[in-house]
Formats: C-alpha cells, structure tokens, sequence
C-alpha cells in the first residue's frame, strides 16, 4: 500500500502530467488510498477531515458502484481526471454518490493508472536490460576470439582497446540511465529498486575528466571547441548529494522565471529610451524575498526582458535550446580523424555563436518524459562573449529546467550553481534566466526572454562600457534579435527551391544549400575566436589604448576544413564616429570593397552569386570575384556571409579556391573546402537614440572590431617568424586607416 509523503519535494519534476499546486496537493492525497479493482472504493475519512479524537473504525467499510456509476466515472475520468469540488459535487448529485465518494474513486483510480504505467515501464525496462547483457555477451566474445588482421594470430589488447573502451564506456552510460530510471519508477509504484549487475565491472566512473577531450589548439575547429580545458576541468559535475538540491533550485527557478516573464508594471519598467524593459530592484526584492539569496559583494545587477515573434516551430525551438553537446559522448581515445566525424558541435551554441563561445553539458539529470524535453533537466557550463577581444568573457556553471505547462506553454530555465562551489569565486552568475515559448499558427512561435544576472564587469574597456551597462551586450535583446535573425536564416536553408532573390551562378536547390552550409561553417569558425574567450591566449602587439592589436597563434594539421600549416589570427576594436548602418553597408558592399581590401589589390569584384536569407537586404551570403590586375589572383573566389540585426552586424568573408567552390555549388560536400575566415563585427556604442522620432542605434558612432586569420607558414612543424608577426601588424593597421579614411568622406 502507498504511504503518504512518499515522494521528495521535487516528484514533480519527475512526472509532468501535474499541472497545478491544488494538482499537486491531490497526488500527495493520493497515496493514502489504494482500491483492489476499478469498481470497489474503501469509505474512510481523509486526512483533513477526520477527528484527531475519534478513534478509528477497525472495519472498513465498501461500496461498489453501479456500471452505469463506473461507466460515467470513467468517461468523466478521460476528460477531467482532477475535478475540482465544484464538479465532483454535480457528478455525485447525478450519479446518487456522495461527493466524497466521487472523489475517493477519483483518487484510486489515478493511483490505478499511475501504477500500471510504471508496471508497464518497468518491463520495459528489464527487457532492455536482457538485451543489453546479451549484447555484452557477444562483444566480449568476439574480443576474446578476435585475431590479427596481419599474421591471423591472437589479436593484441591494444589493438583492440578502442572497441572495449568505447564498449565498456556505453554498457556504463546505459547501466545508469536504466538504474536512474528504475529507482524513480520504484518511488511511484512502491516496488523495490531492480538492481542491475555491472555489465562493465572495470568501467570508467562517471567523472568529468573522463569525457573531456585533451586536443591542442592545432587541430583546428575541434581544437577551438574543446582544447580550452581550463573552463571544463575548473568545474566538476556534481556529486550525489549535491543533485537533490540541484532539482530544488531548478524548481524554485522555474517559477520565479515565469512571474518575471509574465508580470509587468512595477516589477518591469521602461528603460529611459523605450526600447526595452529593466527591472526594479526594490519590487524583485520584495517579489521574491529568498531566492537565490543576497548579491555578492563587488557585482552588480543586469536584468533586461525581450519579446518577439519568431518563424520557428515551438517543439523545434525547444529542441534547439536544449540540444547542447554532452561531454561524455566523447571518448578521450577518440583519434582526430575519428573526431571528425562525430557532431561535436550544438545546435545552441551555433545558432548564438555570436554569443555563447563554449558550451558543454556535464550531466544528464533528466532527459524528460512522453519522448521530449518536458522534465529535462541538465548541469552545464558555458562562456560568453561579445565579439571583441576588450570585452571579457562570462563564464557559468549552471542547470537548464525544460517544463511544458498547462497552456501549452514551453519554458526553459538557467539558475547558476556556485553555491555548490563555495571556493571558487564566480566573476559572474546567473539568477533565473530564460524563455517562454508560446506556440503560435503556421509554426510561428512567441518568444518572452529574461537575463537576468550578477557581475563583475570592471575589466570592460571604456569604450565598451555604455554598450554593456545598456544591456545590449549581454542583455535580453541581444539574445533575441539574435535568435530571430538565425530563424529567418534557416527558413532559407530549409527552402527546397532557389527563391527570386537569389541570383547568379547557383542553378540548383542542393547547390544553394552547399553554399548555404559552407557558410554557416565559415561563420561559426569566425566568431569563436574573433572575442576574448579564455580558449586562446591573447598577446598585445603594439598601440595603445583601444587600438592594440591582439594576436594568437595555431597549428592546422590534418583538418580537412583549414589549410595546413601555422596560422596567424589577429584582432583590434576601436571606435569610429559613424552609424552602424553606414558602416555595415560600406563593408558588405562589393563596389567599395577595393577600398580595404589588400585582396582585391585595386581590382574590380563582381558578385557572382547572391543567395538572401532574411528580410532585411543586407541579409545574404555572396560569392565574388576579384579581377586583379595581377594575373596570379584572377582566380581567386571570395565567400561572404553579411547579417545585421537590431544589436549588431557582421561582415564575415573567407578566399577559397574556384575548383573546390565549383564542387560545392553541383551540391558536393562543404566540408572538405579549407578556410580561413576574417571579417568584421560591428556593434553600436550604446542605446538607441531618437532622431527626429525616429530611434537608431548608435547614433553617435560605432565599435568595429577587425579580425584576420592568415596562413603564415605551410609547414605545420615550422617556427613563427617575427616578420610573420610584424606582417600581420601592418596588415590590420593598414586596413583601419584605410576603413576610417574611406568613411571620414560624406
């Protein structure tokens, strides 16, 4: 028999089908009766009305319904299977039942069907397990049995270790994840937790060194992802202990997410210039007085809430959000060209890789219910940036709550964890911050986003310092223009034919998408080393101030993406006093191109493809070609890609050889054509200010910073020369003198 208070005080979290608190309160209800079939009920008094003085009846007492009771219960049942007092007495009244009878039966009955669904889960189950152990079985029968490919003798067991560890390392993940499940599938139908034999008795433990990947920045974009090992292995997943009190605060954060997303005046008031919302701290405090408890001393306080309207699917947005790499699906054993191959990179941290430079989830907590994301639950860690070496980066360490409510609303949530932690001293950490996604007709979505978080942002240069105290940087509008502007890019990709807009060299659908994906990459490649993330080690050059140039270096080698050899990157952001737009529009422009671009050297570019992908014009991928006098480049292809949204633009642009562009637009594969990307990141110098009525983003001038990433040496193994260095120094300094000589002209 059930006992009451069985379950923990985030069961919750564990079965979404409750919806409310009175839901809630009514499942606790729940297992203080339990019914022997469908149509005996046990009449006893509950919990709230029974006389602490009266003694109980030893006899207990049963009532079996009519089939005409039963058959209406249970058509009732299918609509509405928690009626409120309202309803269970209009039930009973027709049916001749007393109203606390009616809701007896309503108890056992969702205790029946809870019951047998966990039944159903757990053979289920077992049955996975069975073929998990026979799958074992096999494999370890065939390593045992295996021989040498060379001299058909015993096989060695290093030649075959890449096939145990990864064998033993799926048998563990799989072990647990069915342990996990059974142990909450016990707590609902009150059976022992099954105990499953170690299918890998020298399996690794689940522990966060075990998943990173030890690669060295040479080996390009997977070094870019994953060879920064200072924010992994700084943050440790948790512990056992530590999850119970990770589910609480994930549930308390849930909630306050949706009051701040839903409640407006006092608690939201308009920033001075209108364009967004800001929080009041006095009404916050008040609104919620525990919460994640006081601010630290040294941070201050940024929250912002953004809305829009975004052409994506809500099922497919909360997909996106919650599809971040998982650290342990990557084998440390794993060989650069197995790497290769594998997906390493999330569909969130590509859609914002403007923003978020790192992403990793360290633990699985839960993979929700009902095959989606409803009830996930994972502990993360992420960097972000702004792209500009002078802005430093926002490292957290977090949990990500998914939950579907009873509206049809989706929401997904992130609350820091540094408490957790209590040694480490965070620079910055997130109170509940995240989305509500509304599903709207024709698979539009509405989007309501909070940011909400404490830092510490002295180390901000001044002349970034407006853009950031506004909100702009870090702030909800950011993460929103960013995600509808990412929306209406992949419409296009999805599109099966080549629209108007799009003209040129490009004659079919696969070759637009090639095109399309080649981009994408070389966009992606682009903003994760363009900011300051602690992935790369900047050096300062020369200049002073602002204008210092920051480089860093790498080796390519074996990456079919990047050319190899030694590769030189190179950034510097300064201010100039002229609009974005302005500038935006010089840079993407083909017929002004020859103005500072030491590539076209003073020829003329002509843009032989065009493909649009968004609504705003400067929106499009192109693919030009330099006519230069010097009769070496005249083959020479340049891939731009140039977006711009309400918080910045960028104008990313990538030389790339014309056989290998000509494989990619018959519809071949992209992935094979090297790049080296260098571009632009154009952000405004702080809030919008109204002209004449008319609002515009920094009005008074604009921050550019300047990337470049050149191929200094094609020896992988050769030295950096300081003339390499120098080179590249007078190259970027050229190009900003020639940027701002070009643009001091009306």
């Amino acid at each position: 028999m059930f006992q009451p208070n069985m379950f923990e005080s985030h069961h919750h979290i564990l079965d979404m089908s409750h919806k409310t608190p009175e839901n809630e309160l009514d499942m606790l209800r729940d297992d203080e009766y339990e019914s022997k079939s469908g149509t005996d009920i046990m009449e006893a008094n509950s919990g709230d009305d029974q006389d602490p003085n009266q003694r109980p009846n030893k006899k207990k007492r049963y009532h079996r319904h009519t089939q005409h009771q039963i058959q209406e219960m249970e058509s009732f049942f299918k609509e509405c299977p928690h009626p409120d007092d309202k309803q269970r007495k209009e039930l009973g009244r027709r049916l001749s039942l007393e109203p606390l009878q009616v809701k007896f039966w309503f108890q056992n009955k969702r205790t029946q069907m809870k019951a047998q669904h966990e039944r159903h889960e757990n053979t289920q189950l077992r049955n996975e397990n069975d073929k998990l152990r026979s799958e074992n079985i096999r494999y370890k029968e065939a390593l045992a049995n295996a021989t040498c490919p060379n001299c058909g003798g015993p096989a060695a067991i290093g030649e075959m270790s890449f096939d145990e560890q990864h064998l033993r390392m799926e048998n563990a993940r799989l072990r647990e994840e069915i342990d996990r499940i059974s142990g909450i599938a016990a707590k609902y139908v009150g059976k022992p937790m099954l105990s499953f034999p170690n299918m890998s008795p020298h399996g690794p433990t689940r522990s966060i060194d075990q998943g990173v990947v030890n690669y060295s920045p040479q080996q390009g974009m997977v070094g870019e992802m994953f060879a920064a090992n200072d924010l992994l292995r700084s943050v440790s997943g948790p512990t056992e202990a530590d999850k119970p009190v990770i589910i609480e605060l994930a549930v308390a954060a849930m909630e306050e997410l949706i009051r701040m997303a839903q409640v407006g005046d006092p608690l939201w008031v308009p920033s001075s210039d209108s364009s967004s919302e800001i929080l009041s701290e006095d009404e916050y405090s008040r609104m919620f007085p525990r919460g994640m408890g006081p601010k630290q001393l040294g941070l201050k306080s940024e929250a912002s809430r953004q809305s829009a309207v975004v052409i994506m699917n809500h099922i497919t947005l909360v997909e996106l959000l919650m599809d971040v790499v998982y650290v342990y699906t990557i084998p440390p054993f794993f060989s650069l060209q197995q790497m290769t191959h594998i997906n390493l990179f999330s569909q969130w941290s590509n859609v914002f890789s403007g923003i978020v430079s790192r992403a990793m989830t360290l633990e699985v907590l839960s993979t929700g219910v009902a095959g989606n994301y409803n009830g996930a639950l994972q502990v993360m860690s992420a960097e972000f940036q702004v792209p500009s070496p002078l802005v430093p980066t926002r490292e957290n360490y977090f949990v990500r709550y998914c939950k579907q409510h009873d509206d049809g609303t989706w929401a997904v949530v992130d609350v820091s964890l540094d408490n957790l932690r209590p040694s480490s001293i965070s620079r910055c950490r997130r109170r509940p911050s995240g989305c509500l996604i509304q599903e709207l007709p024709n698979g539009y979505s509405e989007v309501t986003w909070v940011e909400h978080v404490e830092v510490d942002d002295r180390a901000v240069h001044n002349i970034y310092r407006s853009l950031v105290n506004c909100g702009l940087a870090f702030g909800a509008k950011r993460w929103v223009a960013t995600l509808e502007r990412q929306c209406e890019r992949l419409a296009s990709v999805m599109a099966n034919n080549i629209p108007a807009g799009d003209v040129g060299v490009i004659t079919t659908p696969e070759g637009r998408k090639s095109m399309l994906k080649l981009a994408e990459r070389m966009v992606l490649s682009f903003c994760s080393g363009v900011g300051a993330s602690t992935a790369h080690t900047w050096t300062t050059l020369s200049g002073s101030g602002a204008d210092d140039v920051r480089v860093m270096t790498r080796k390519s080698m074996d990456d079919p993406g990047r050319p190899p050899g030694i590769v030189l990157s190179a950034a510097t952001s300064f201010w100039i006093p002229v609009q974005p737009k302005r500038v935006f529009d010089f840079l993407r422009d083909e017929n002004s191109r020859s103005q500072w671009d030491i590539l076209s050297s003073g020829g003329l570019v002509n843009e032989m493809a065009h493909i649009a992908n968004g609504h705003d014009p400067g929106n499009c991928v192109s693919l030009l070609r330099v006519n230069s006098p010097n009769s070496s480049q005249s083959n020479m292809l340049i891939l731009q890609e140039s977006s711009s949204d309400s918080t910045g633009s960028y104008v990313i642009y990538a030389p790339v050889d014309i056989m290998a562009m000509n494989v990619v637009l018959a519809g071949g594969d992209p992935d094979y054509v090297a790049l080296l990307p260098s571009g632009f990141a154009i952000l405004p110098d702080g809030p919008e200010q109204h002209q004449g009525g008319i609002p515009e983003l920094g009005t008074s001038g604009s921050l550019l910073t300047v990337a470049f990433q050149i191929l200094v040496d094609s020896a992988p193994t050769a030295k950096l020369s300081l003339g390499s260095v120098a080179t590249v120094n007078d190259l970027i300094k050229c190009t900003v003198e020639k940027i701002k000589a070009a643009l001091a002209s009306p």
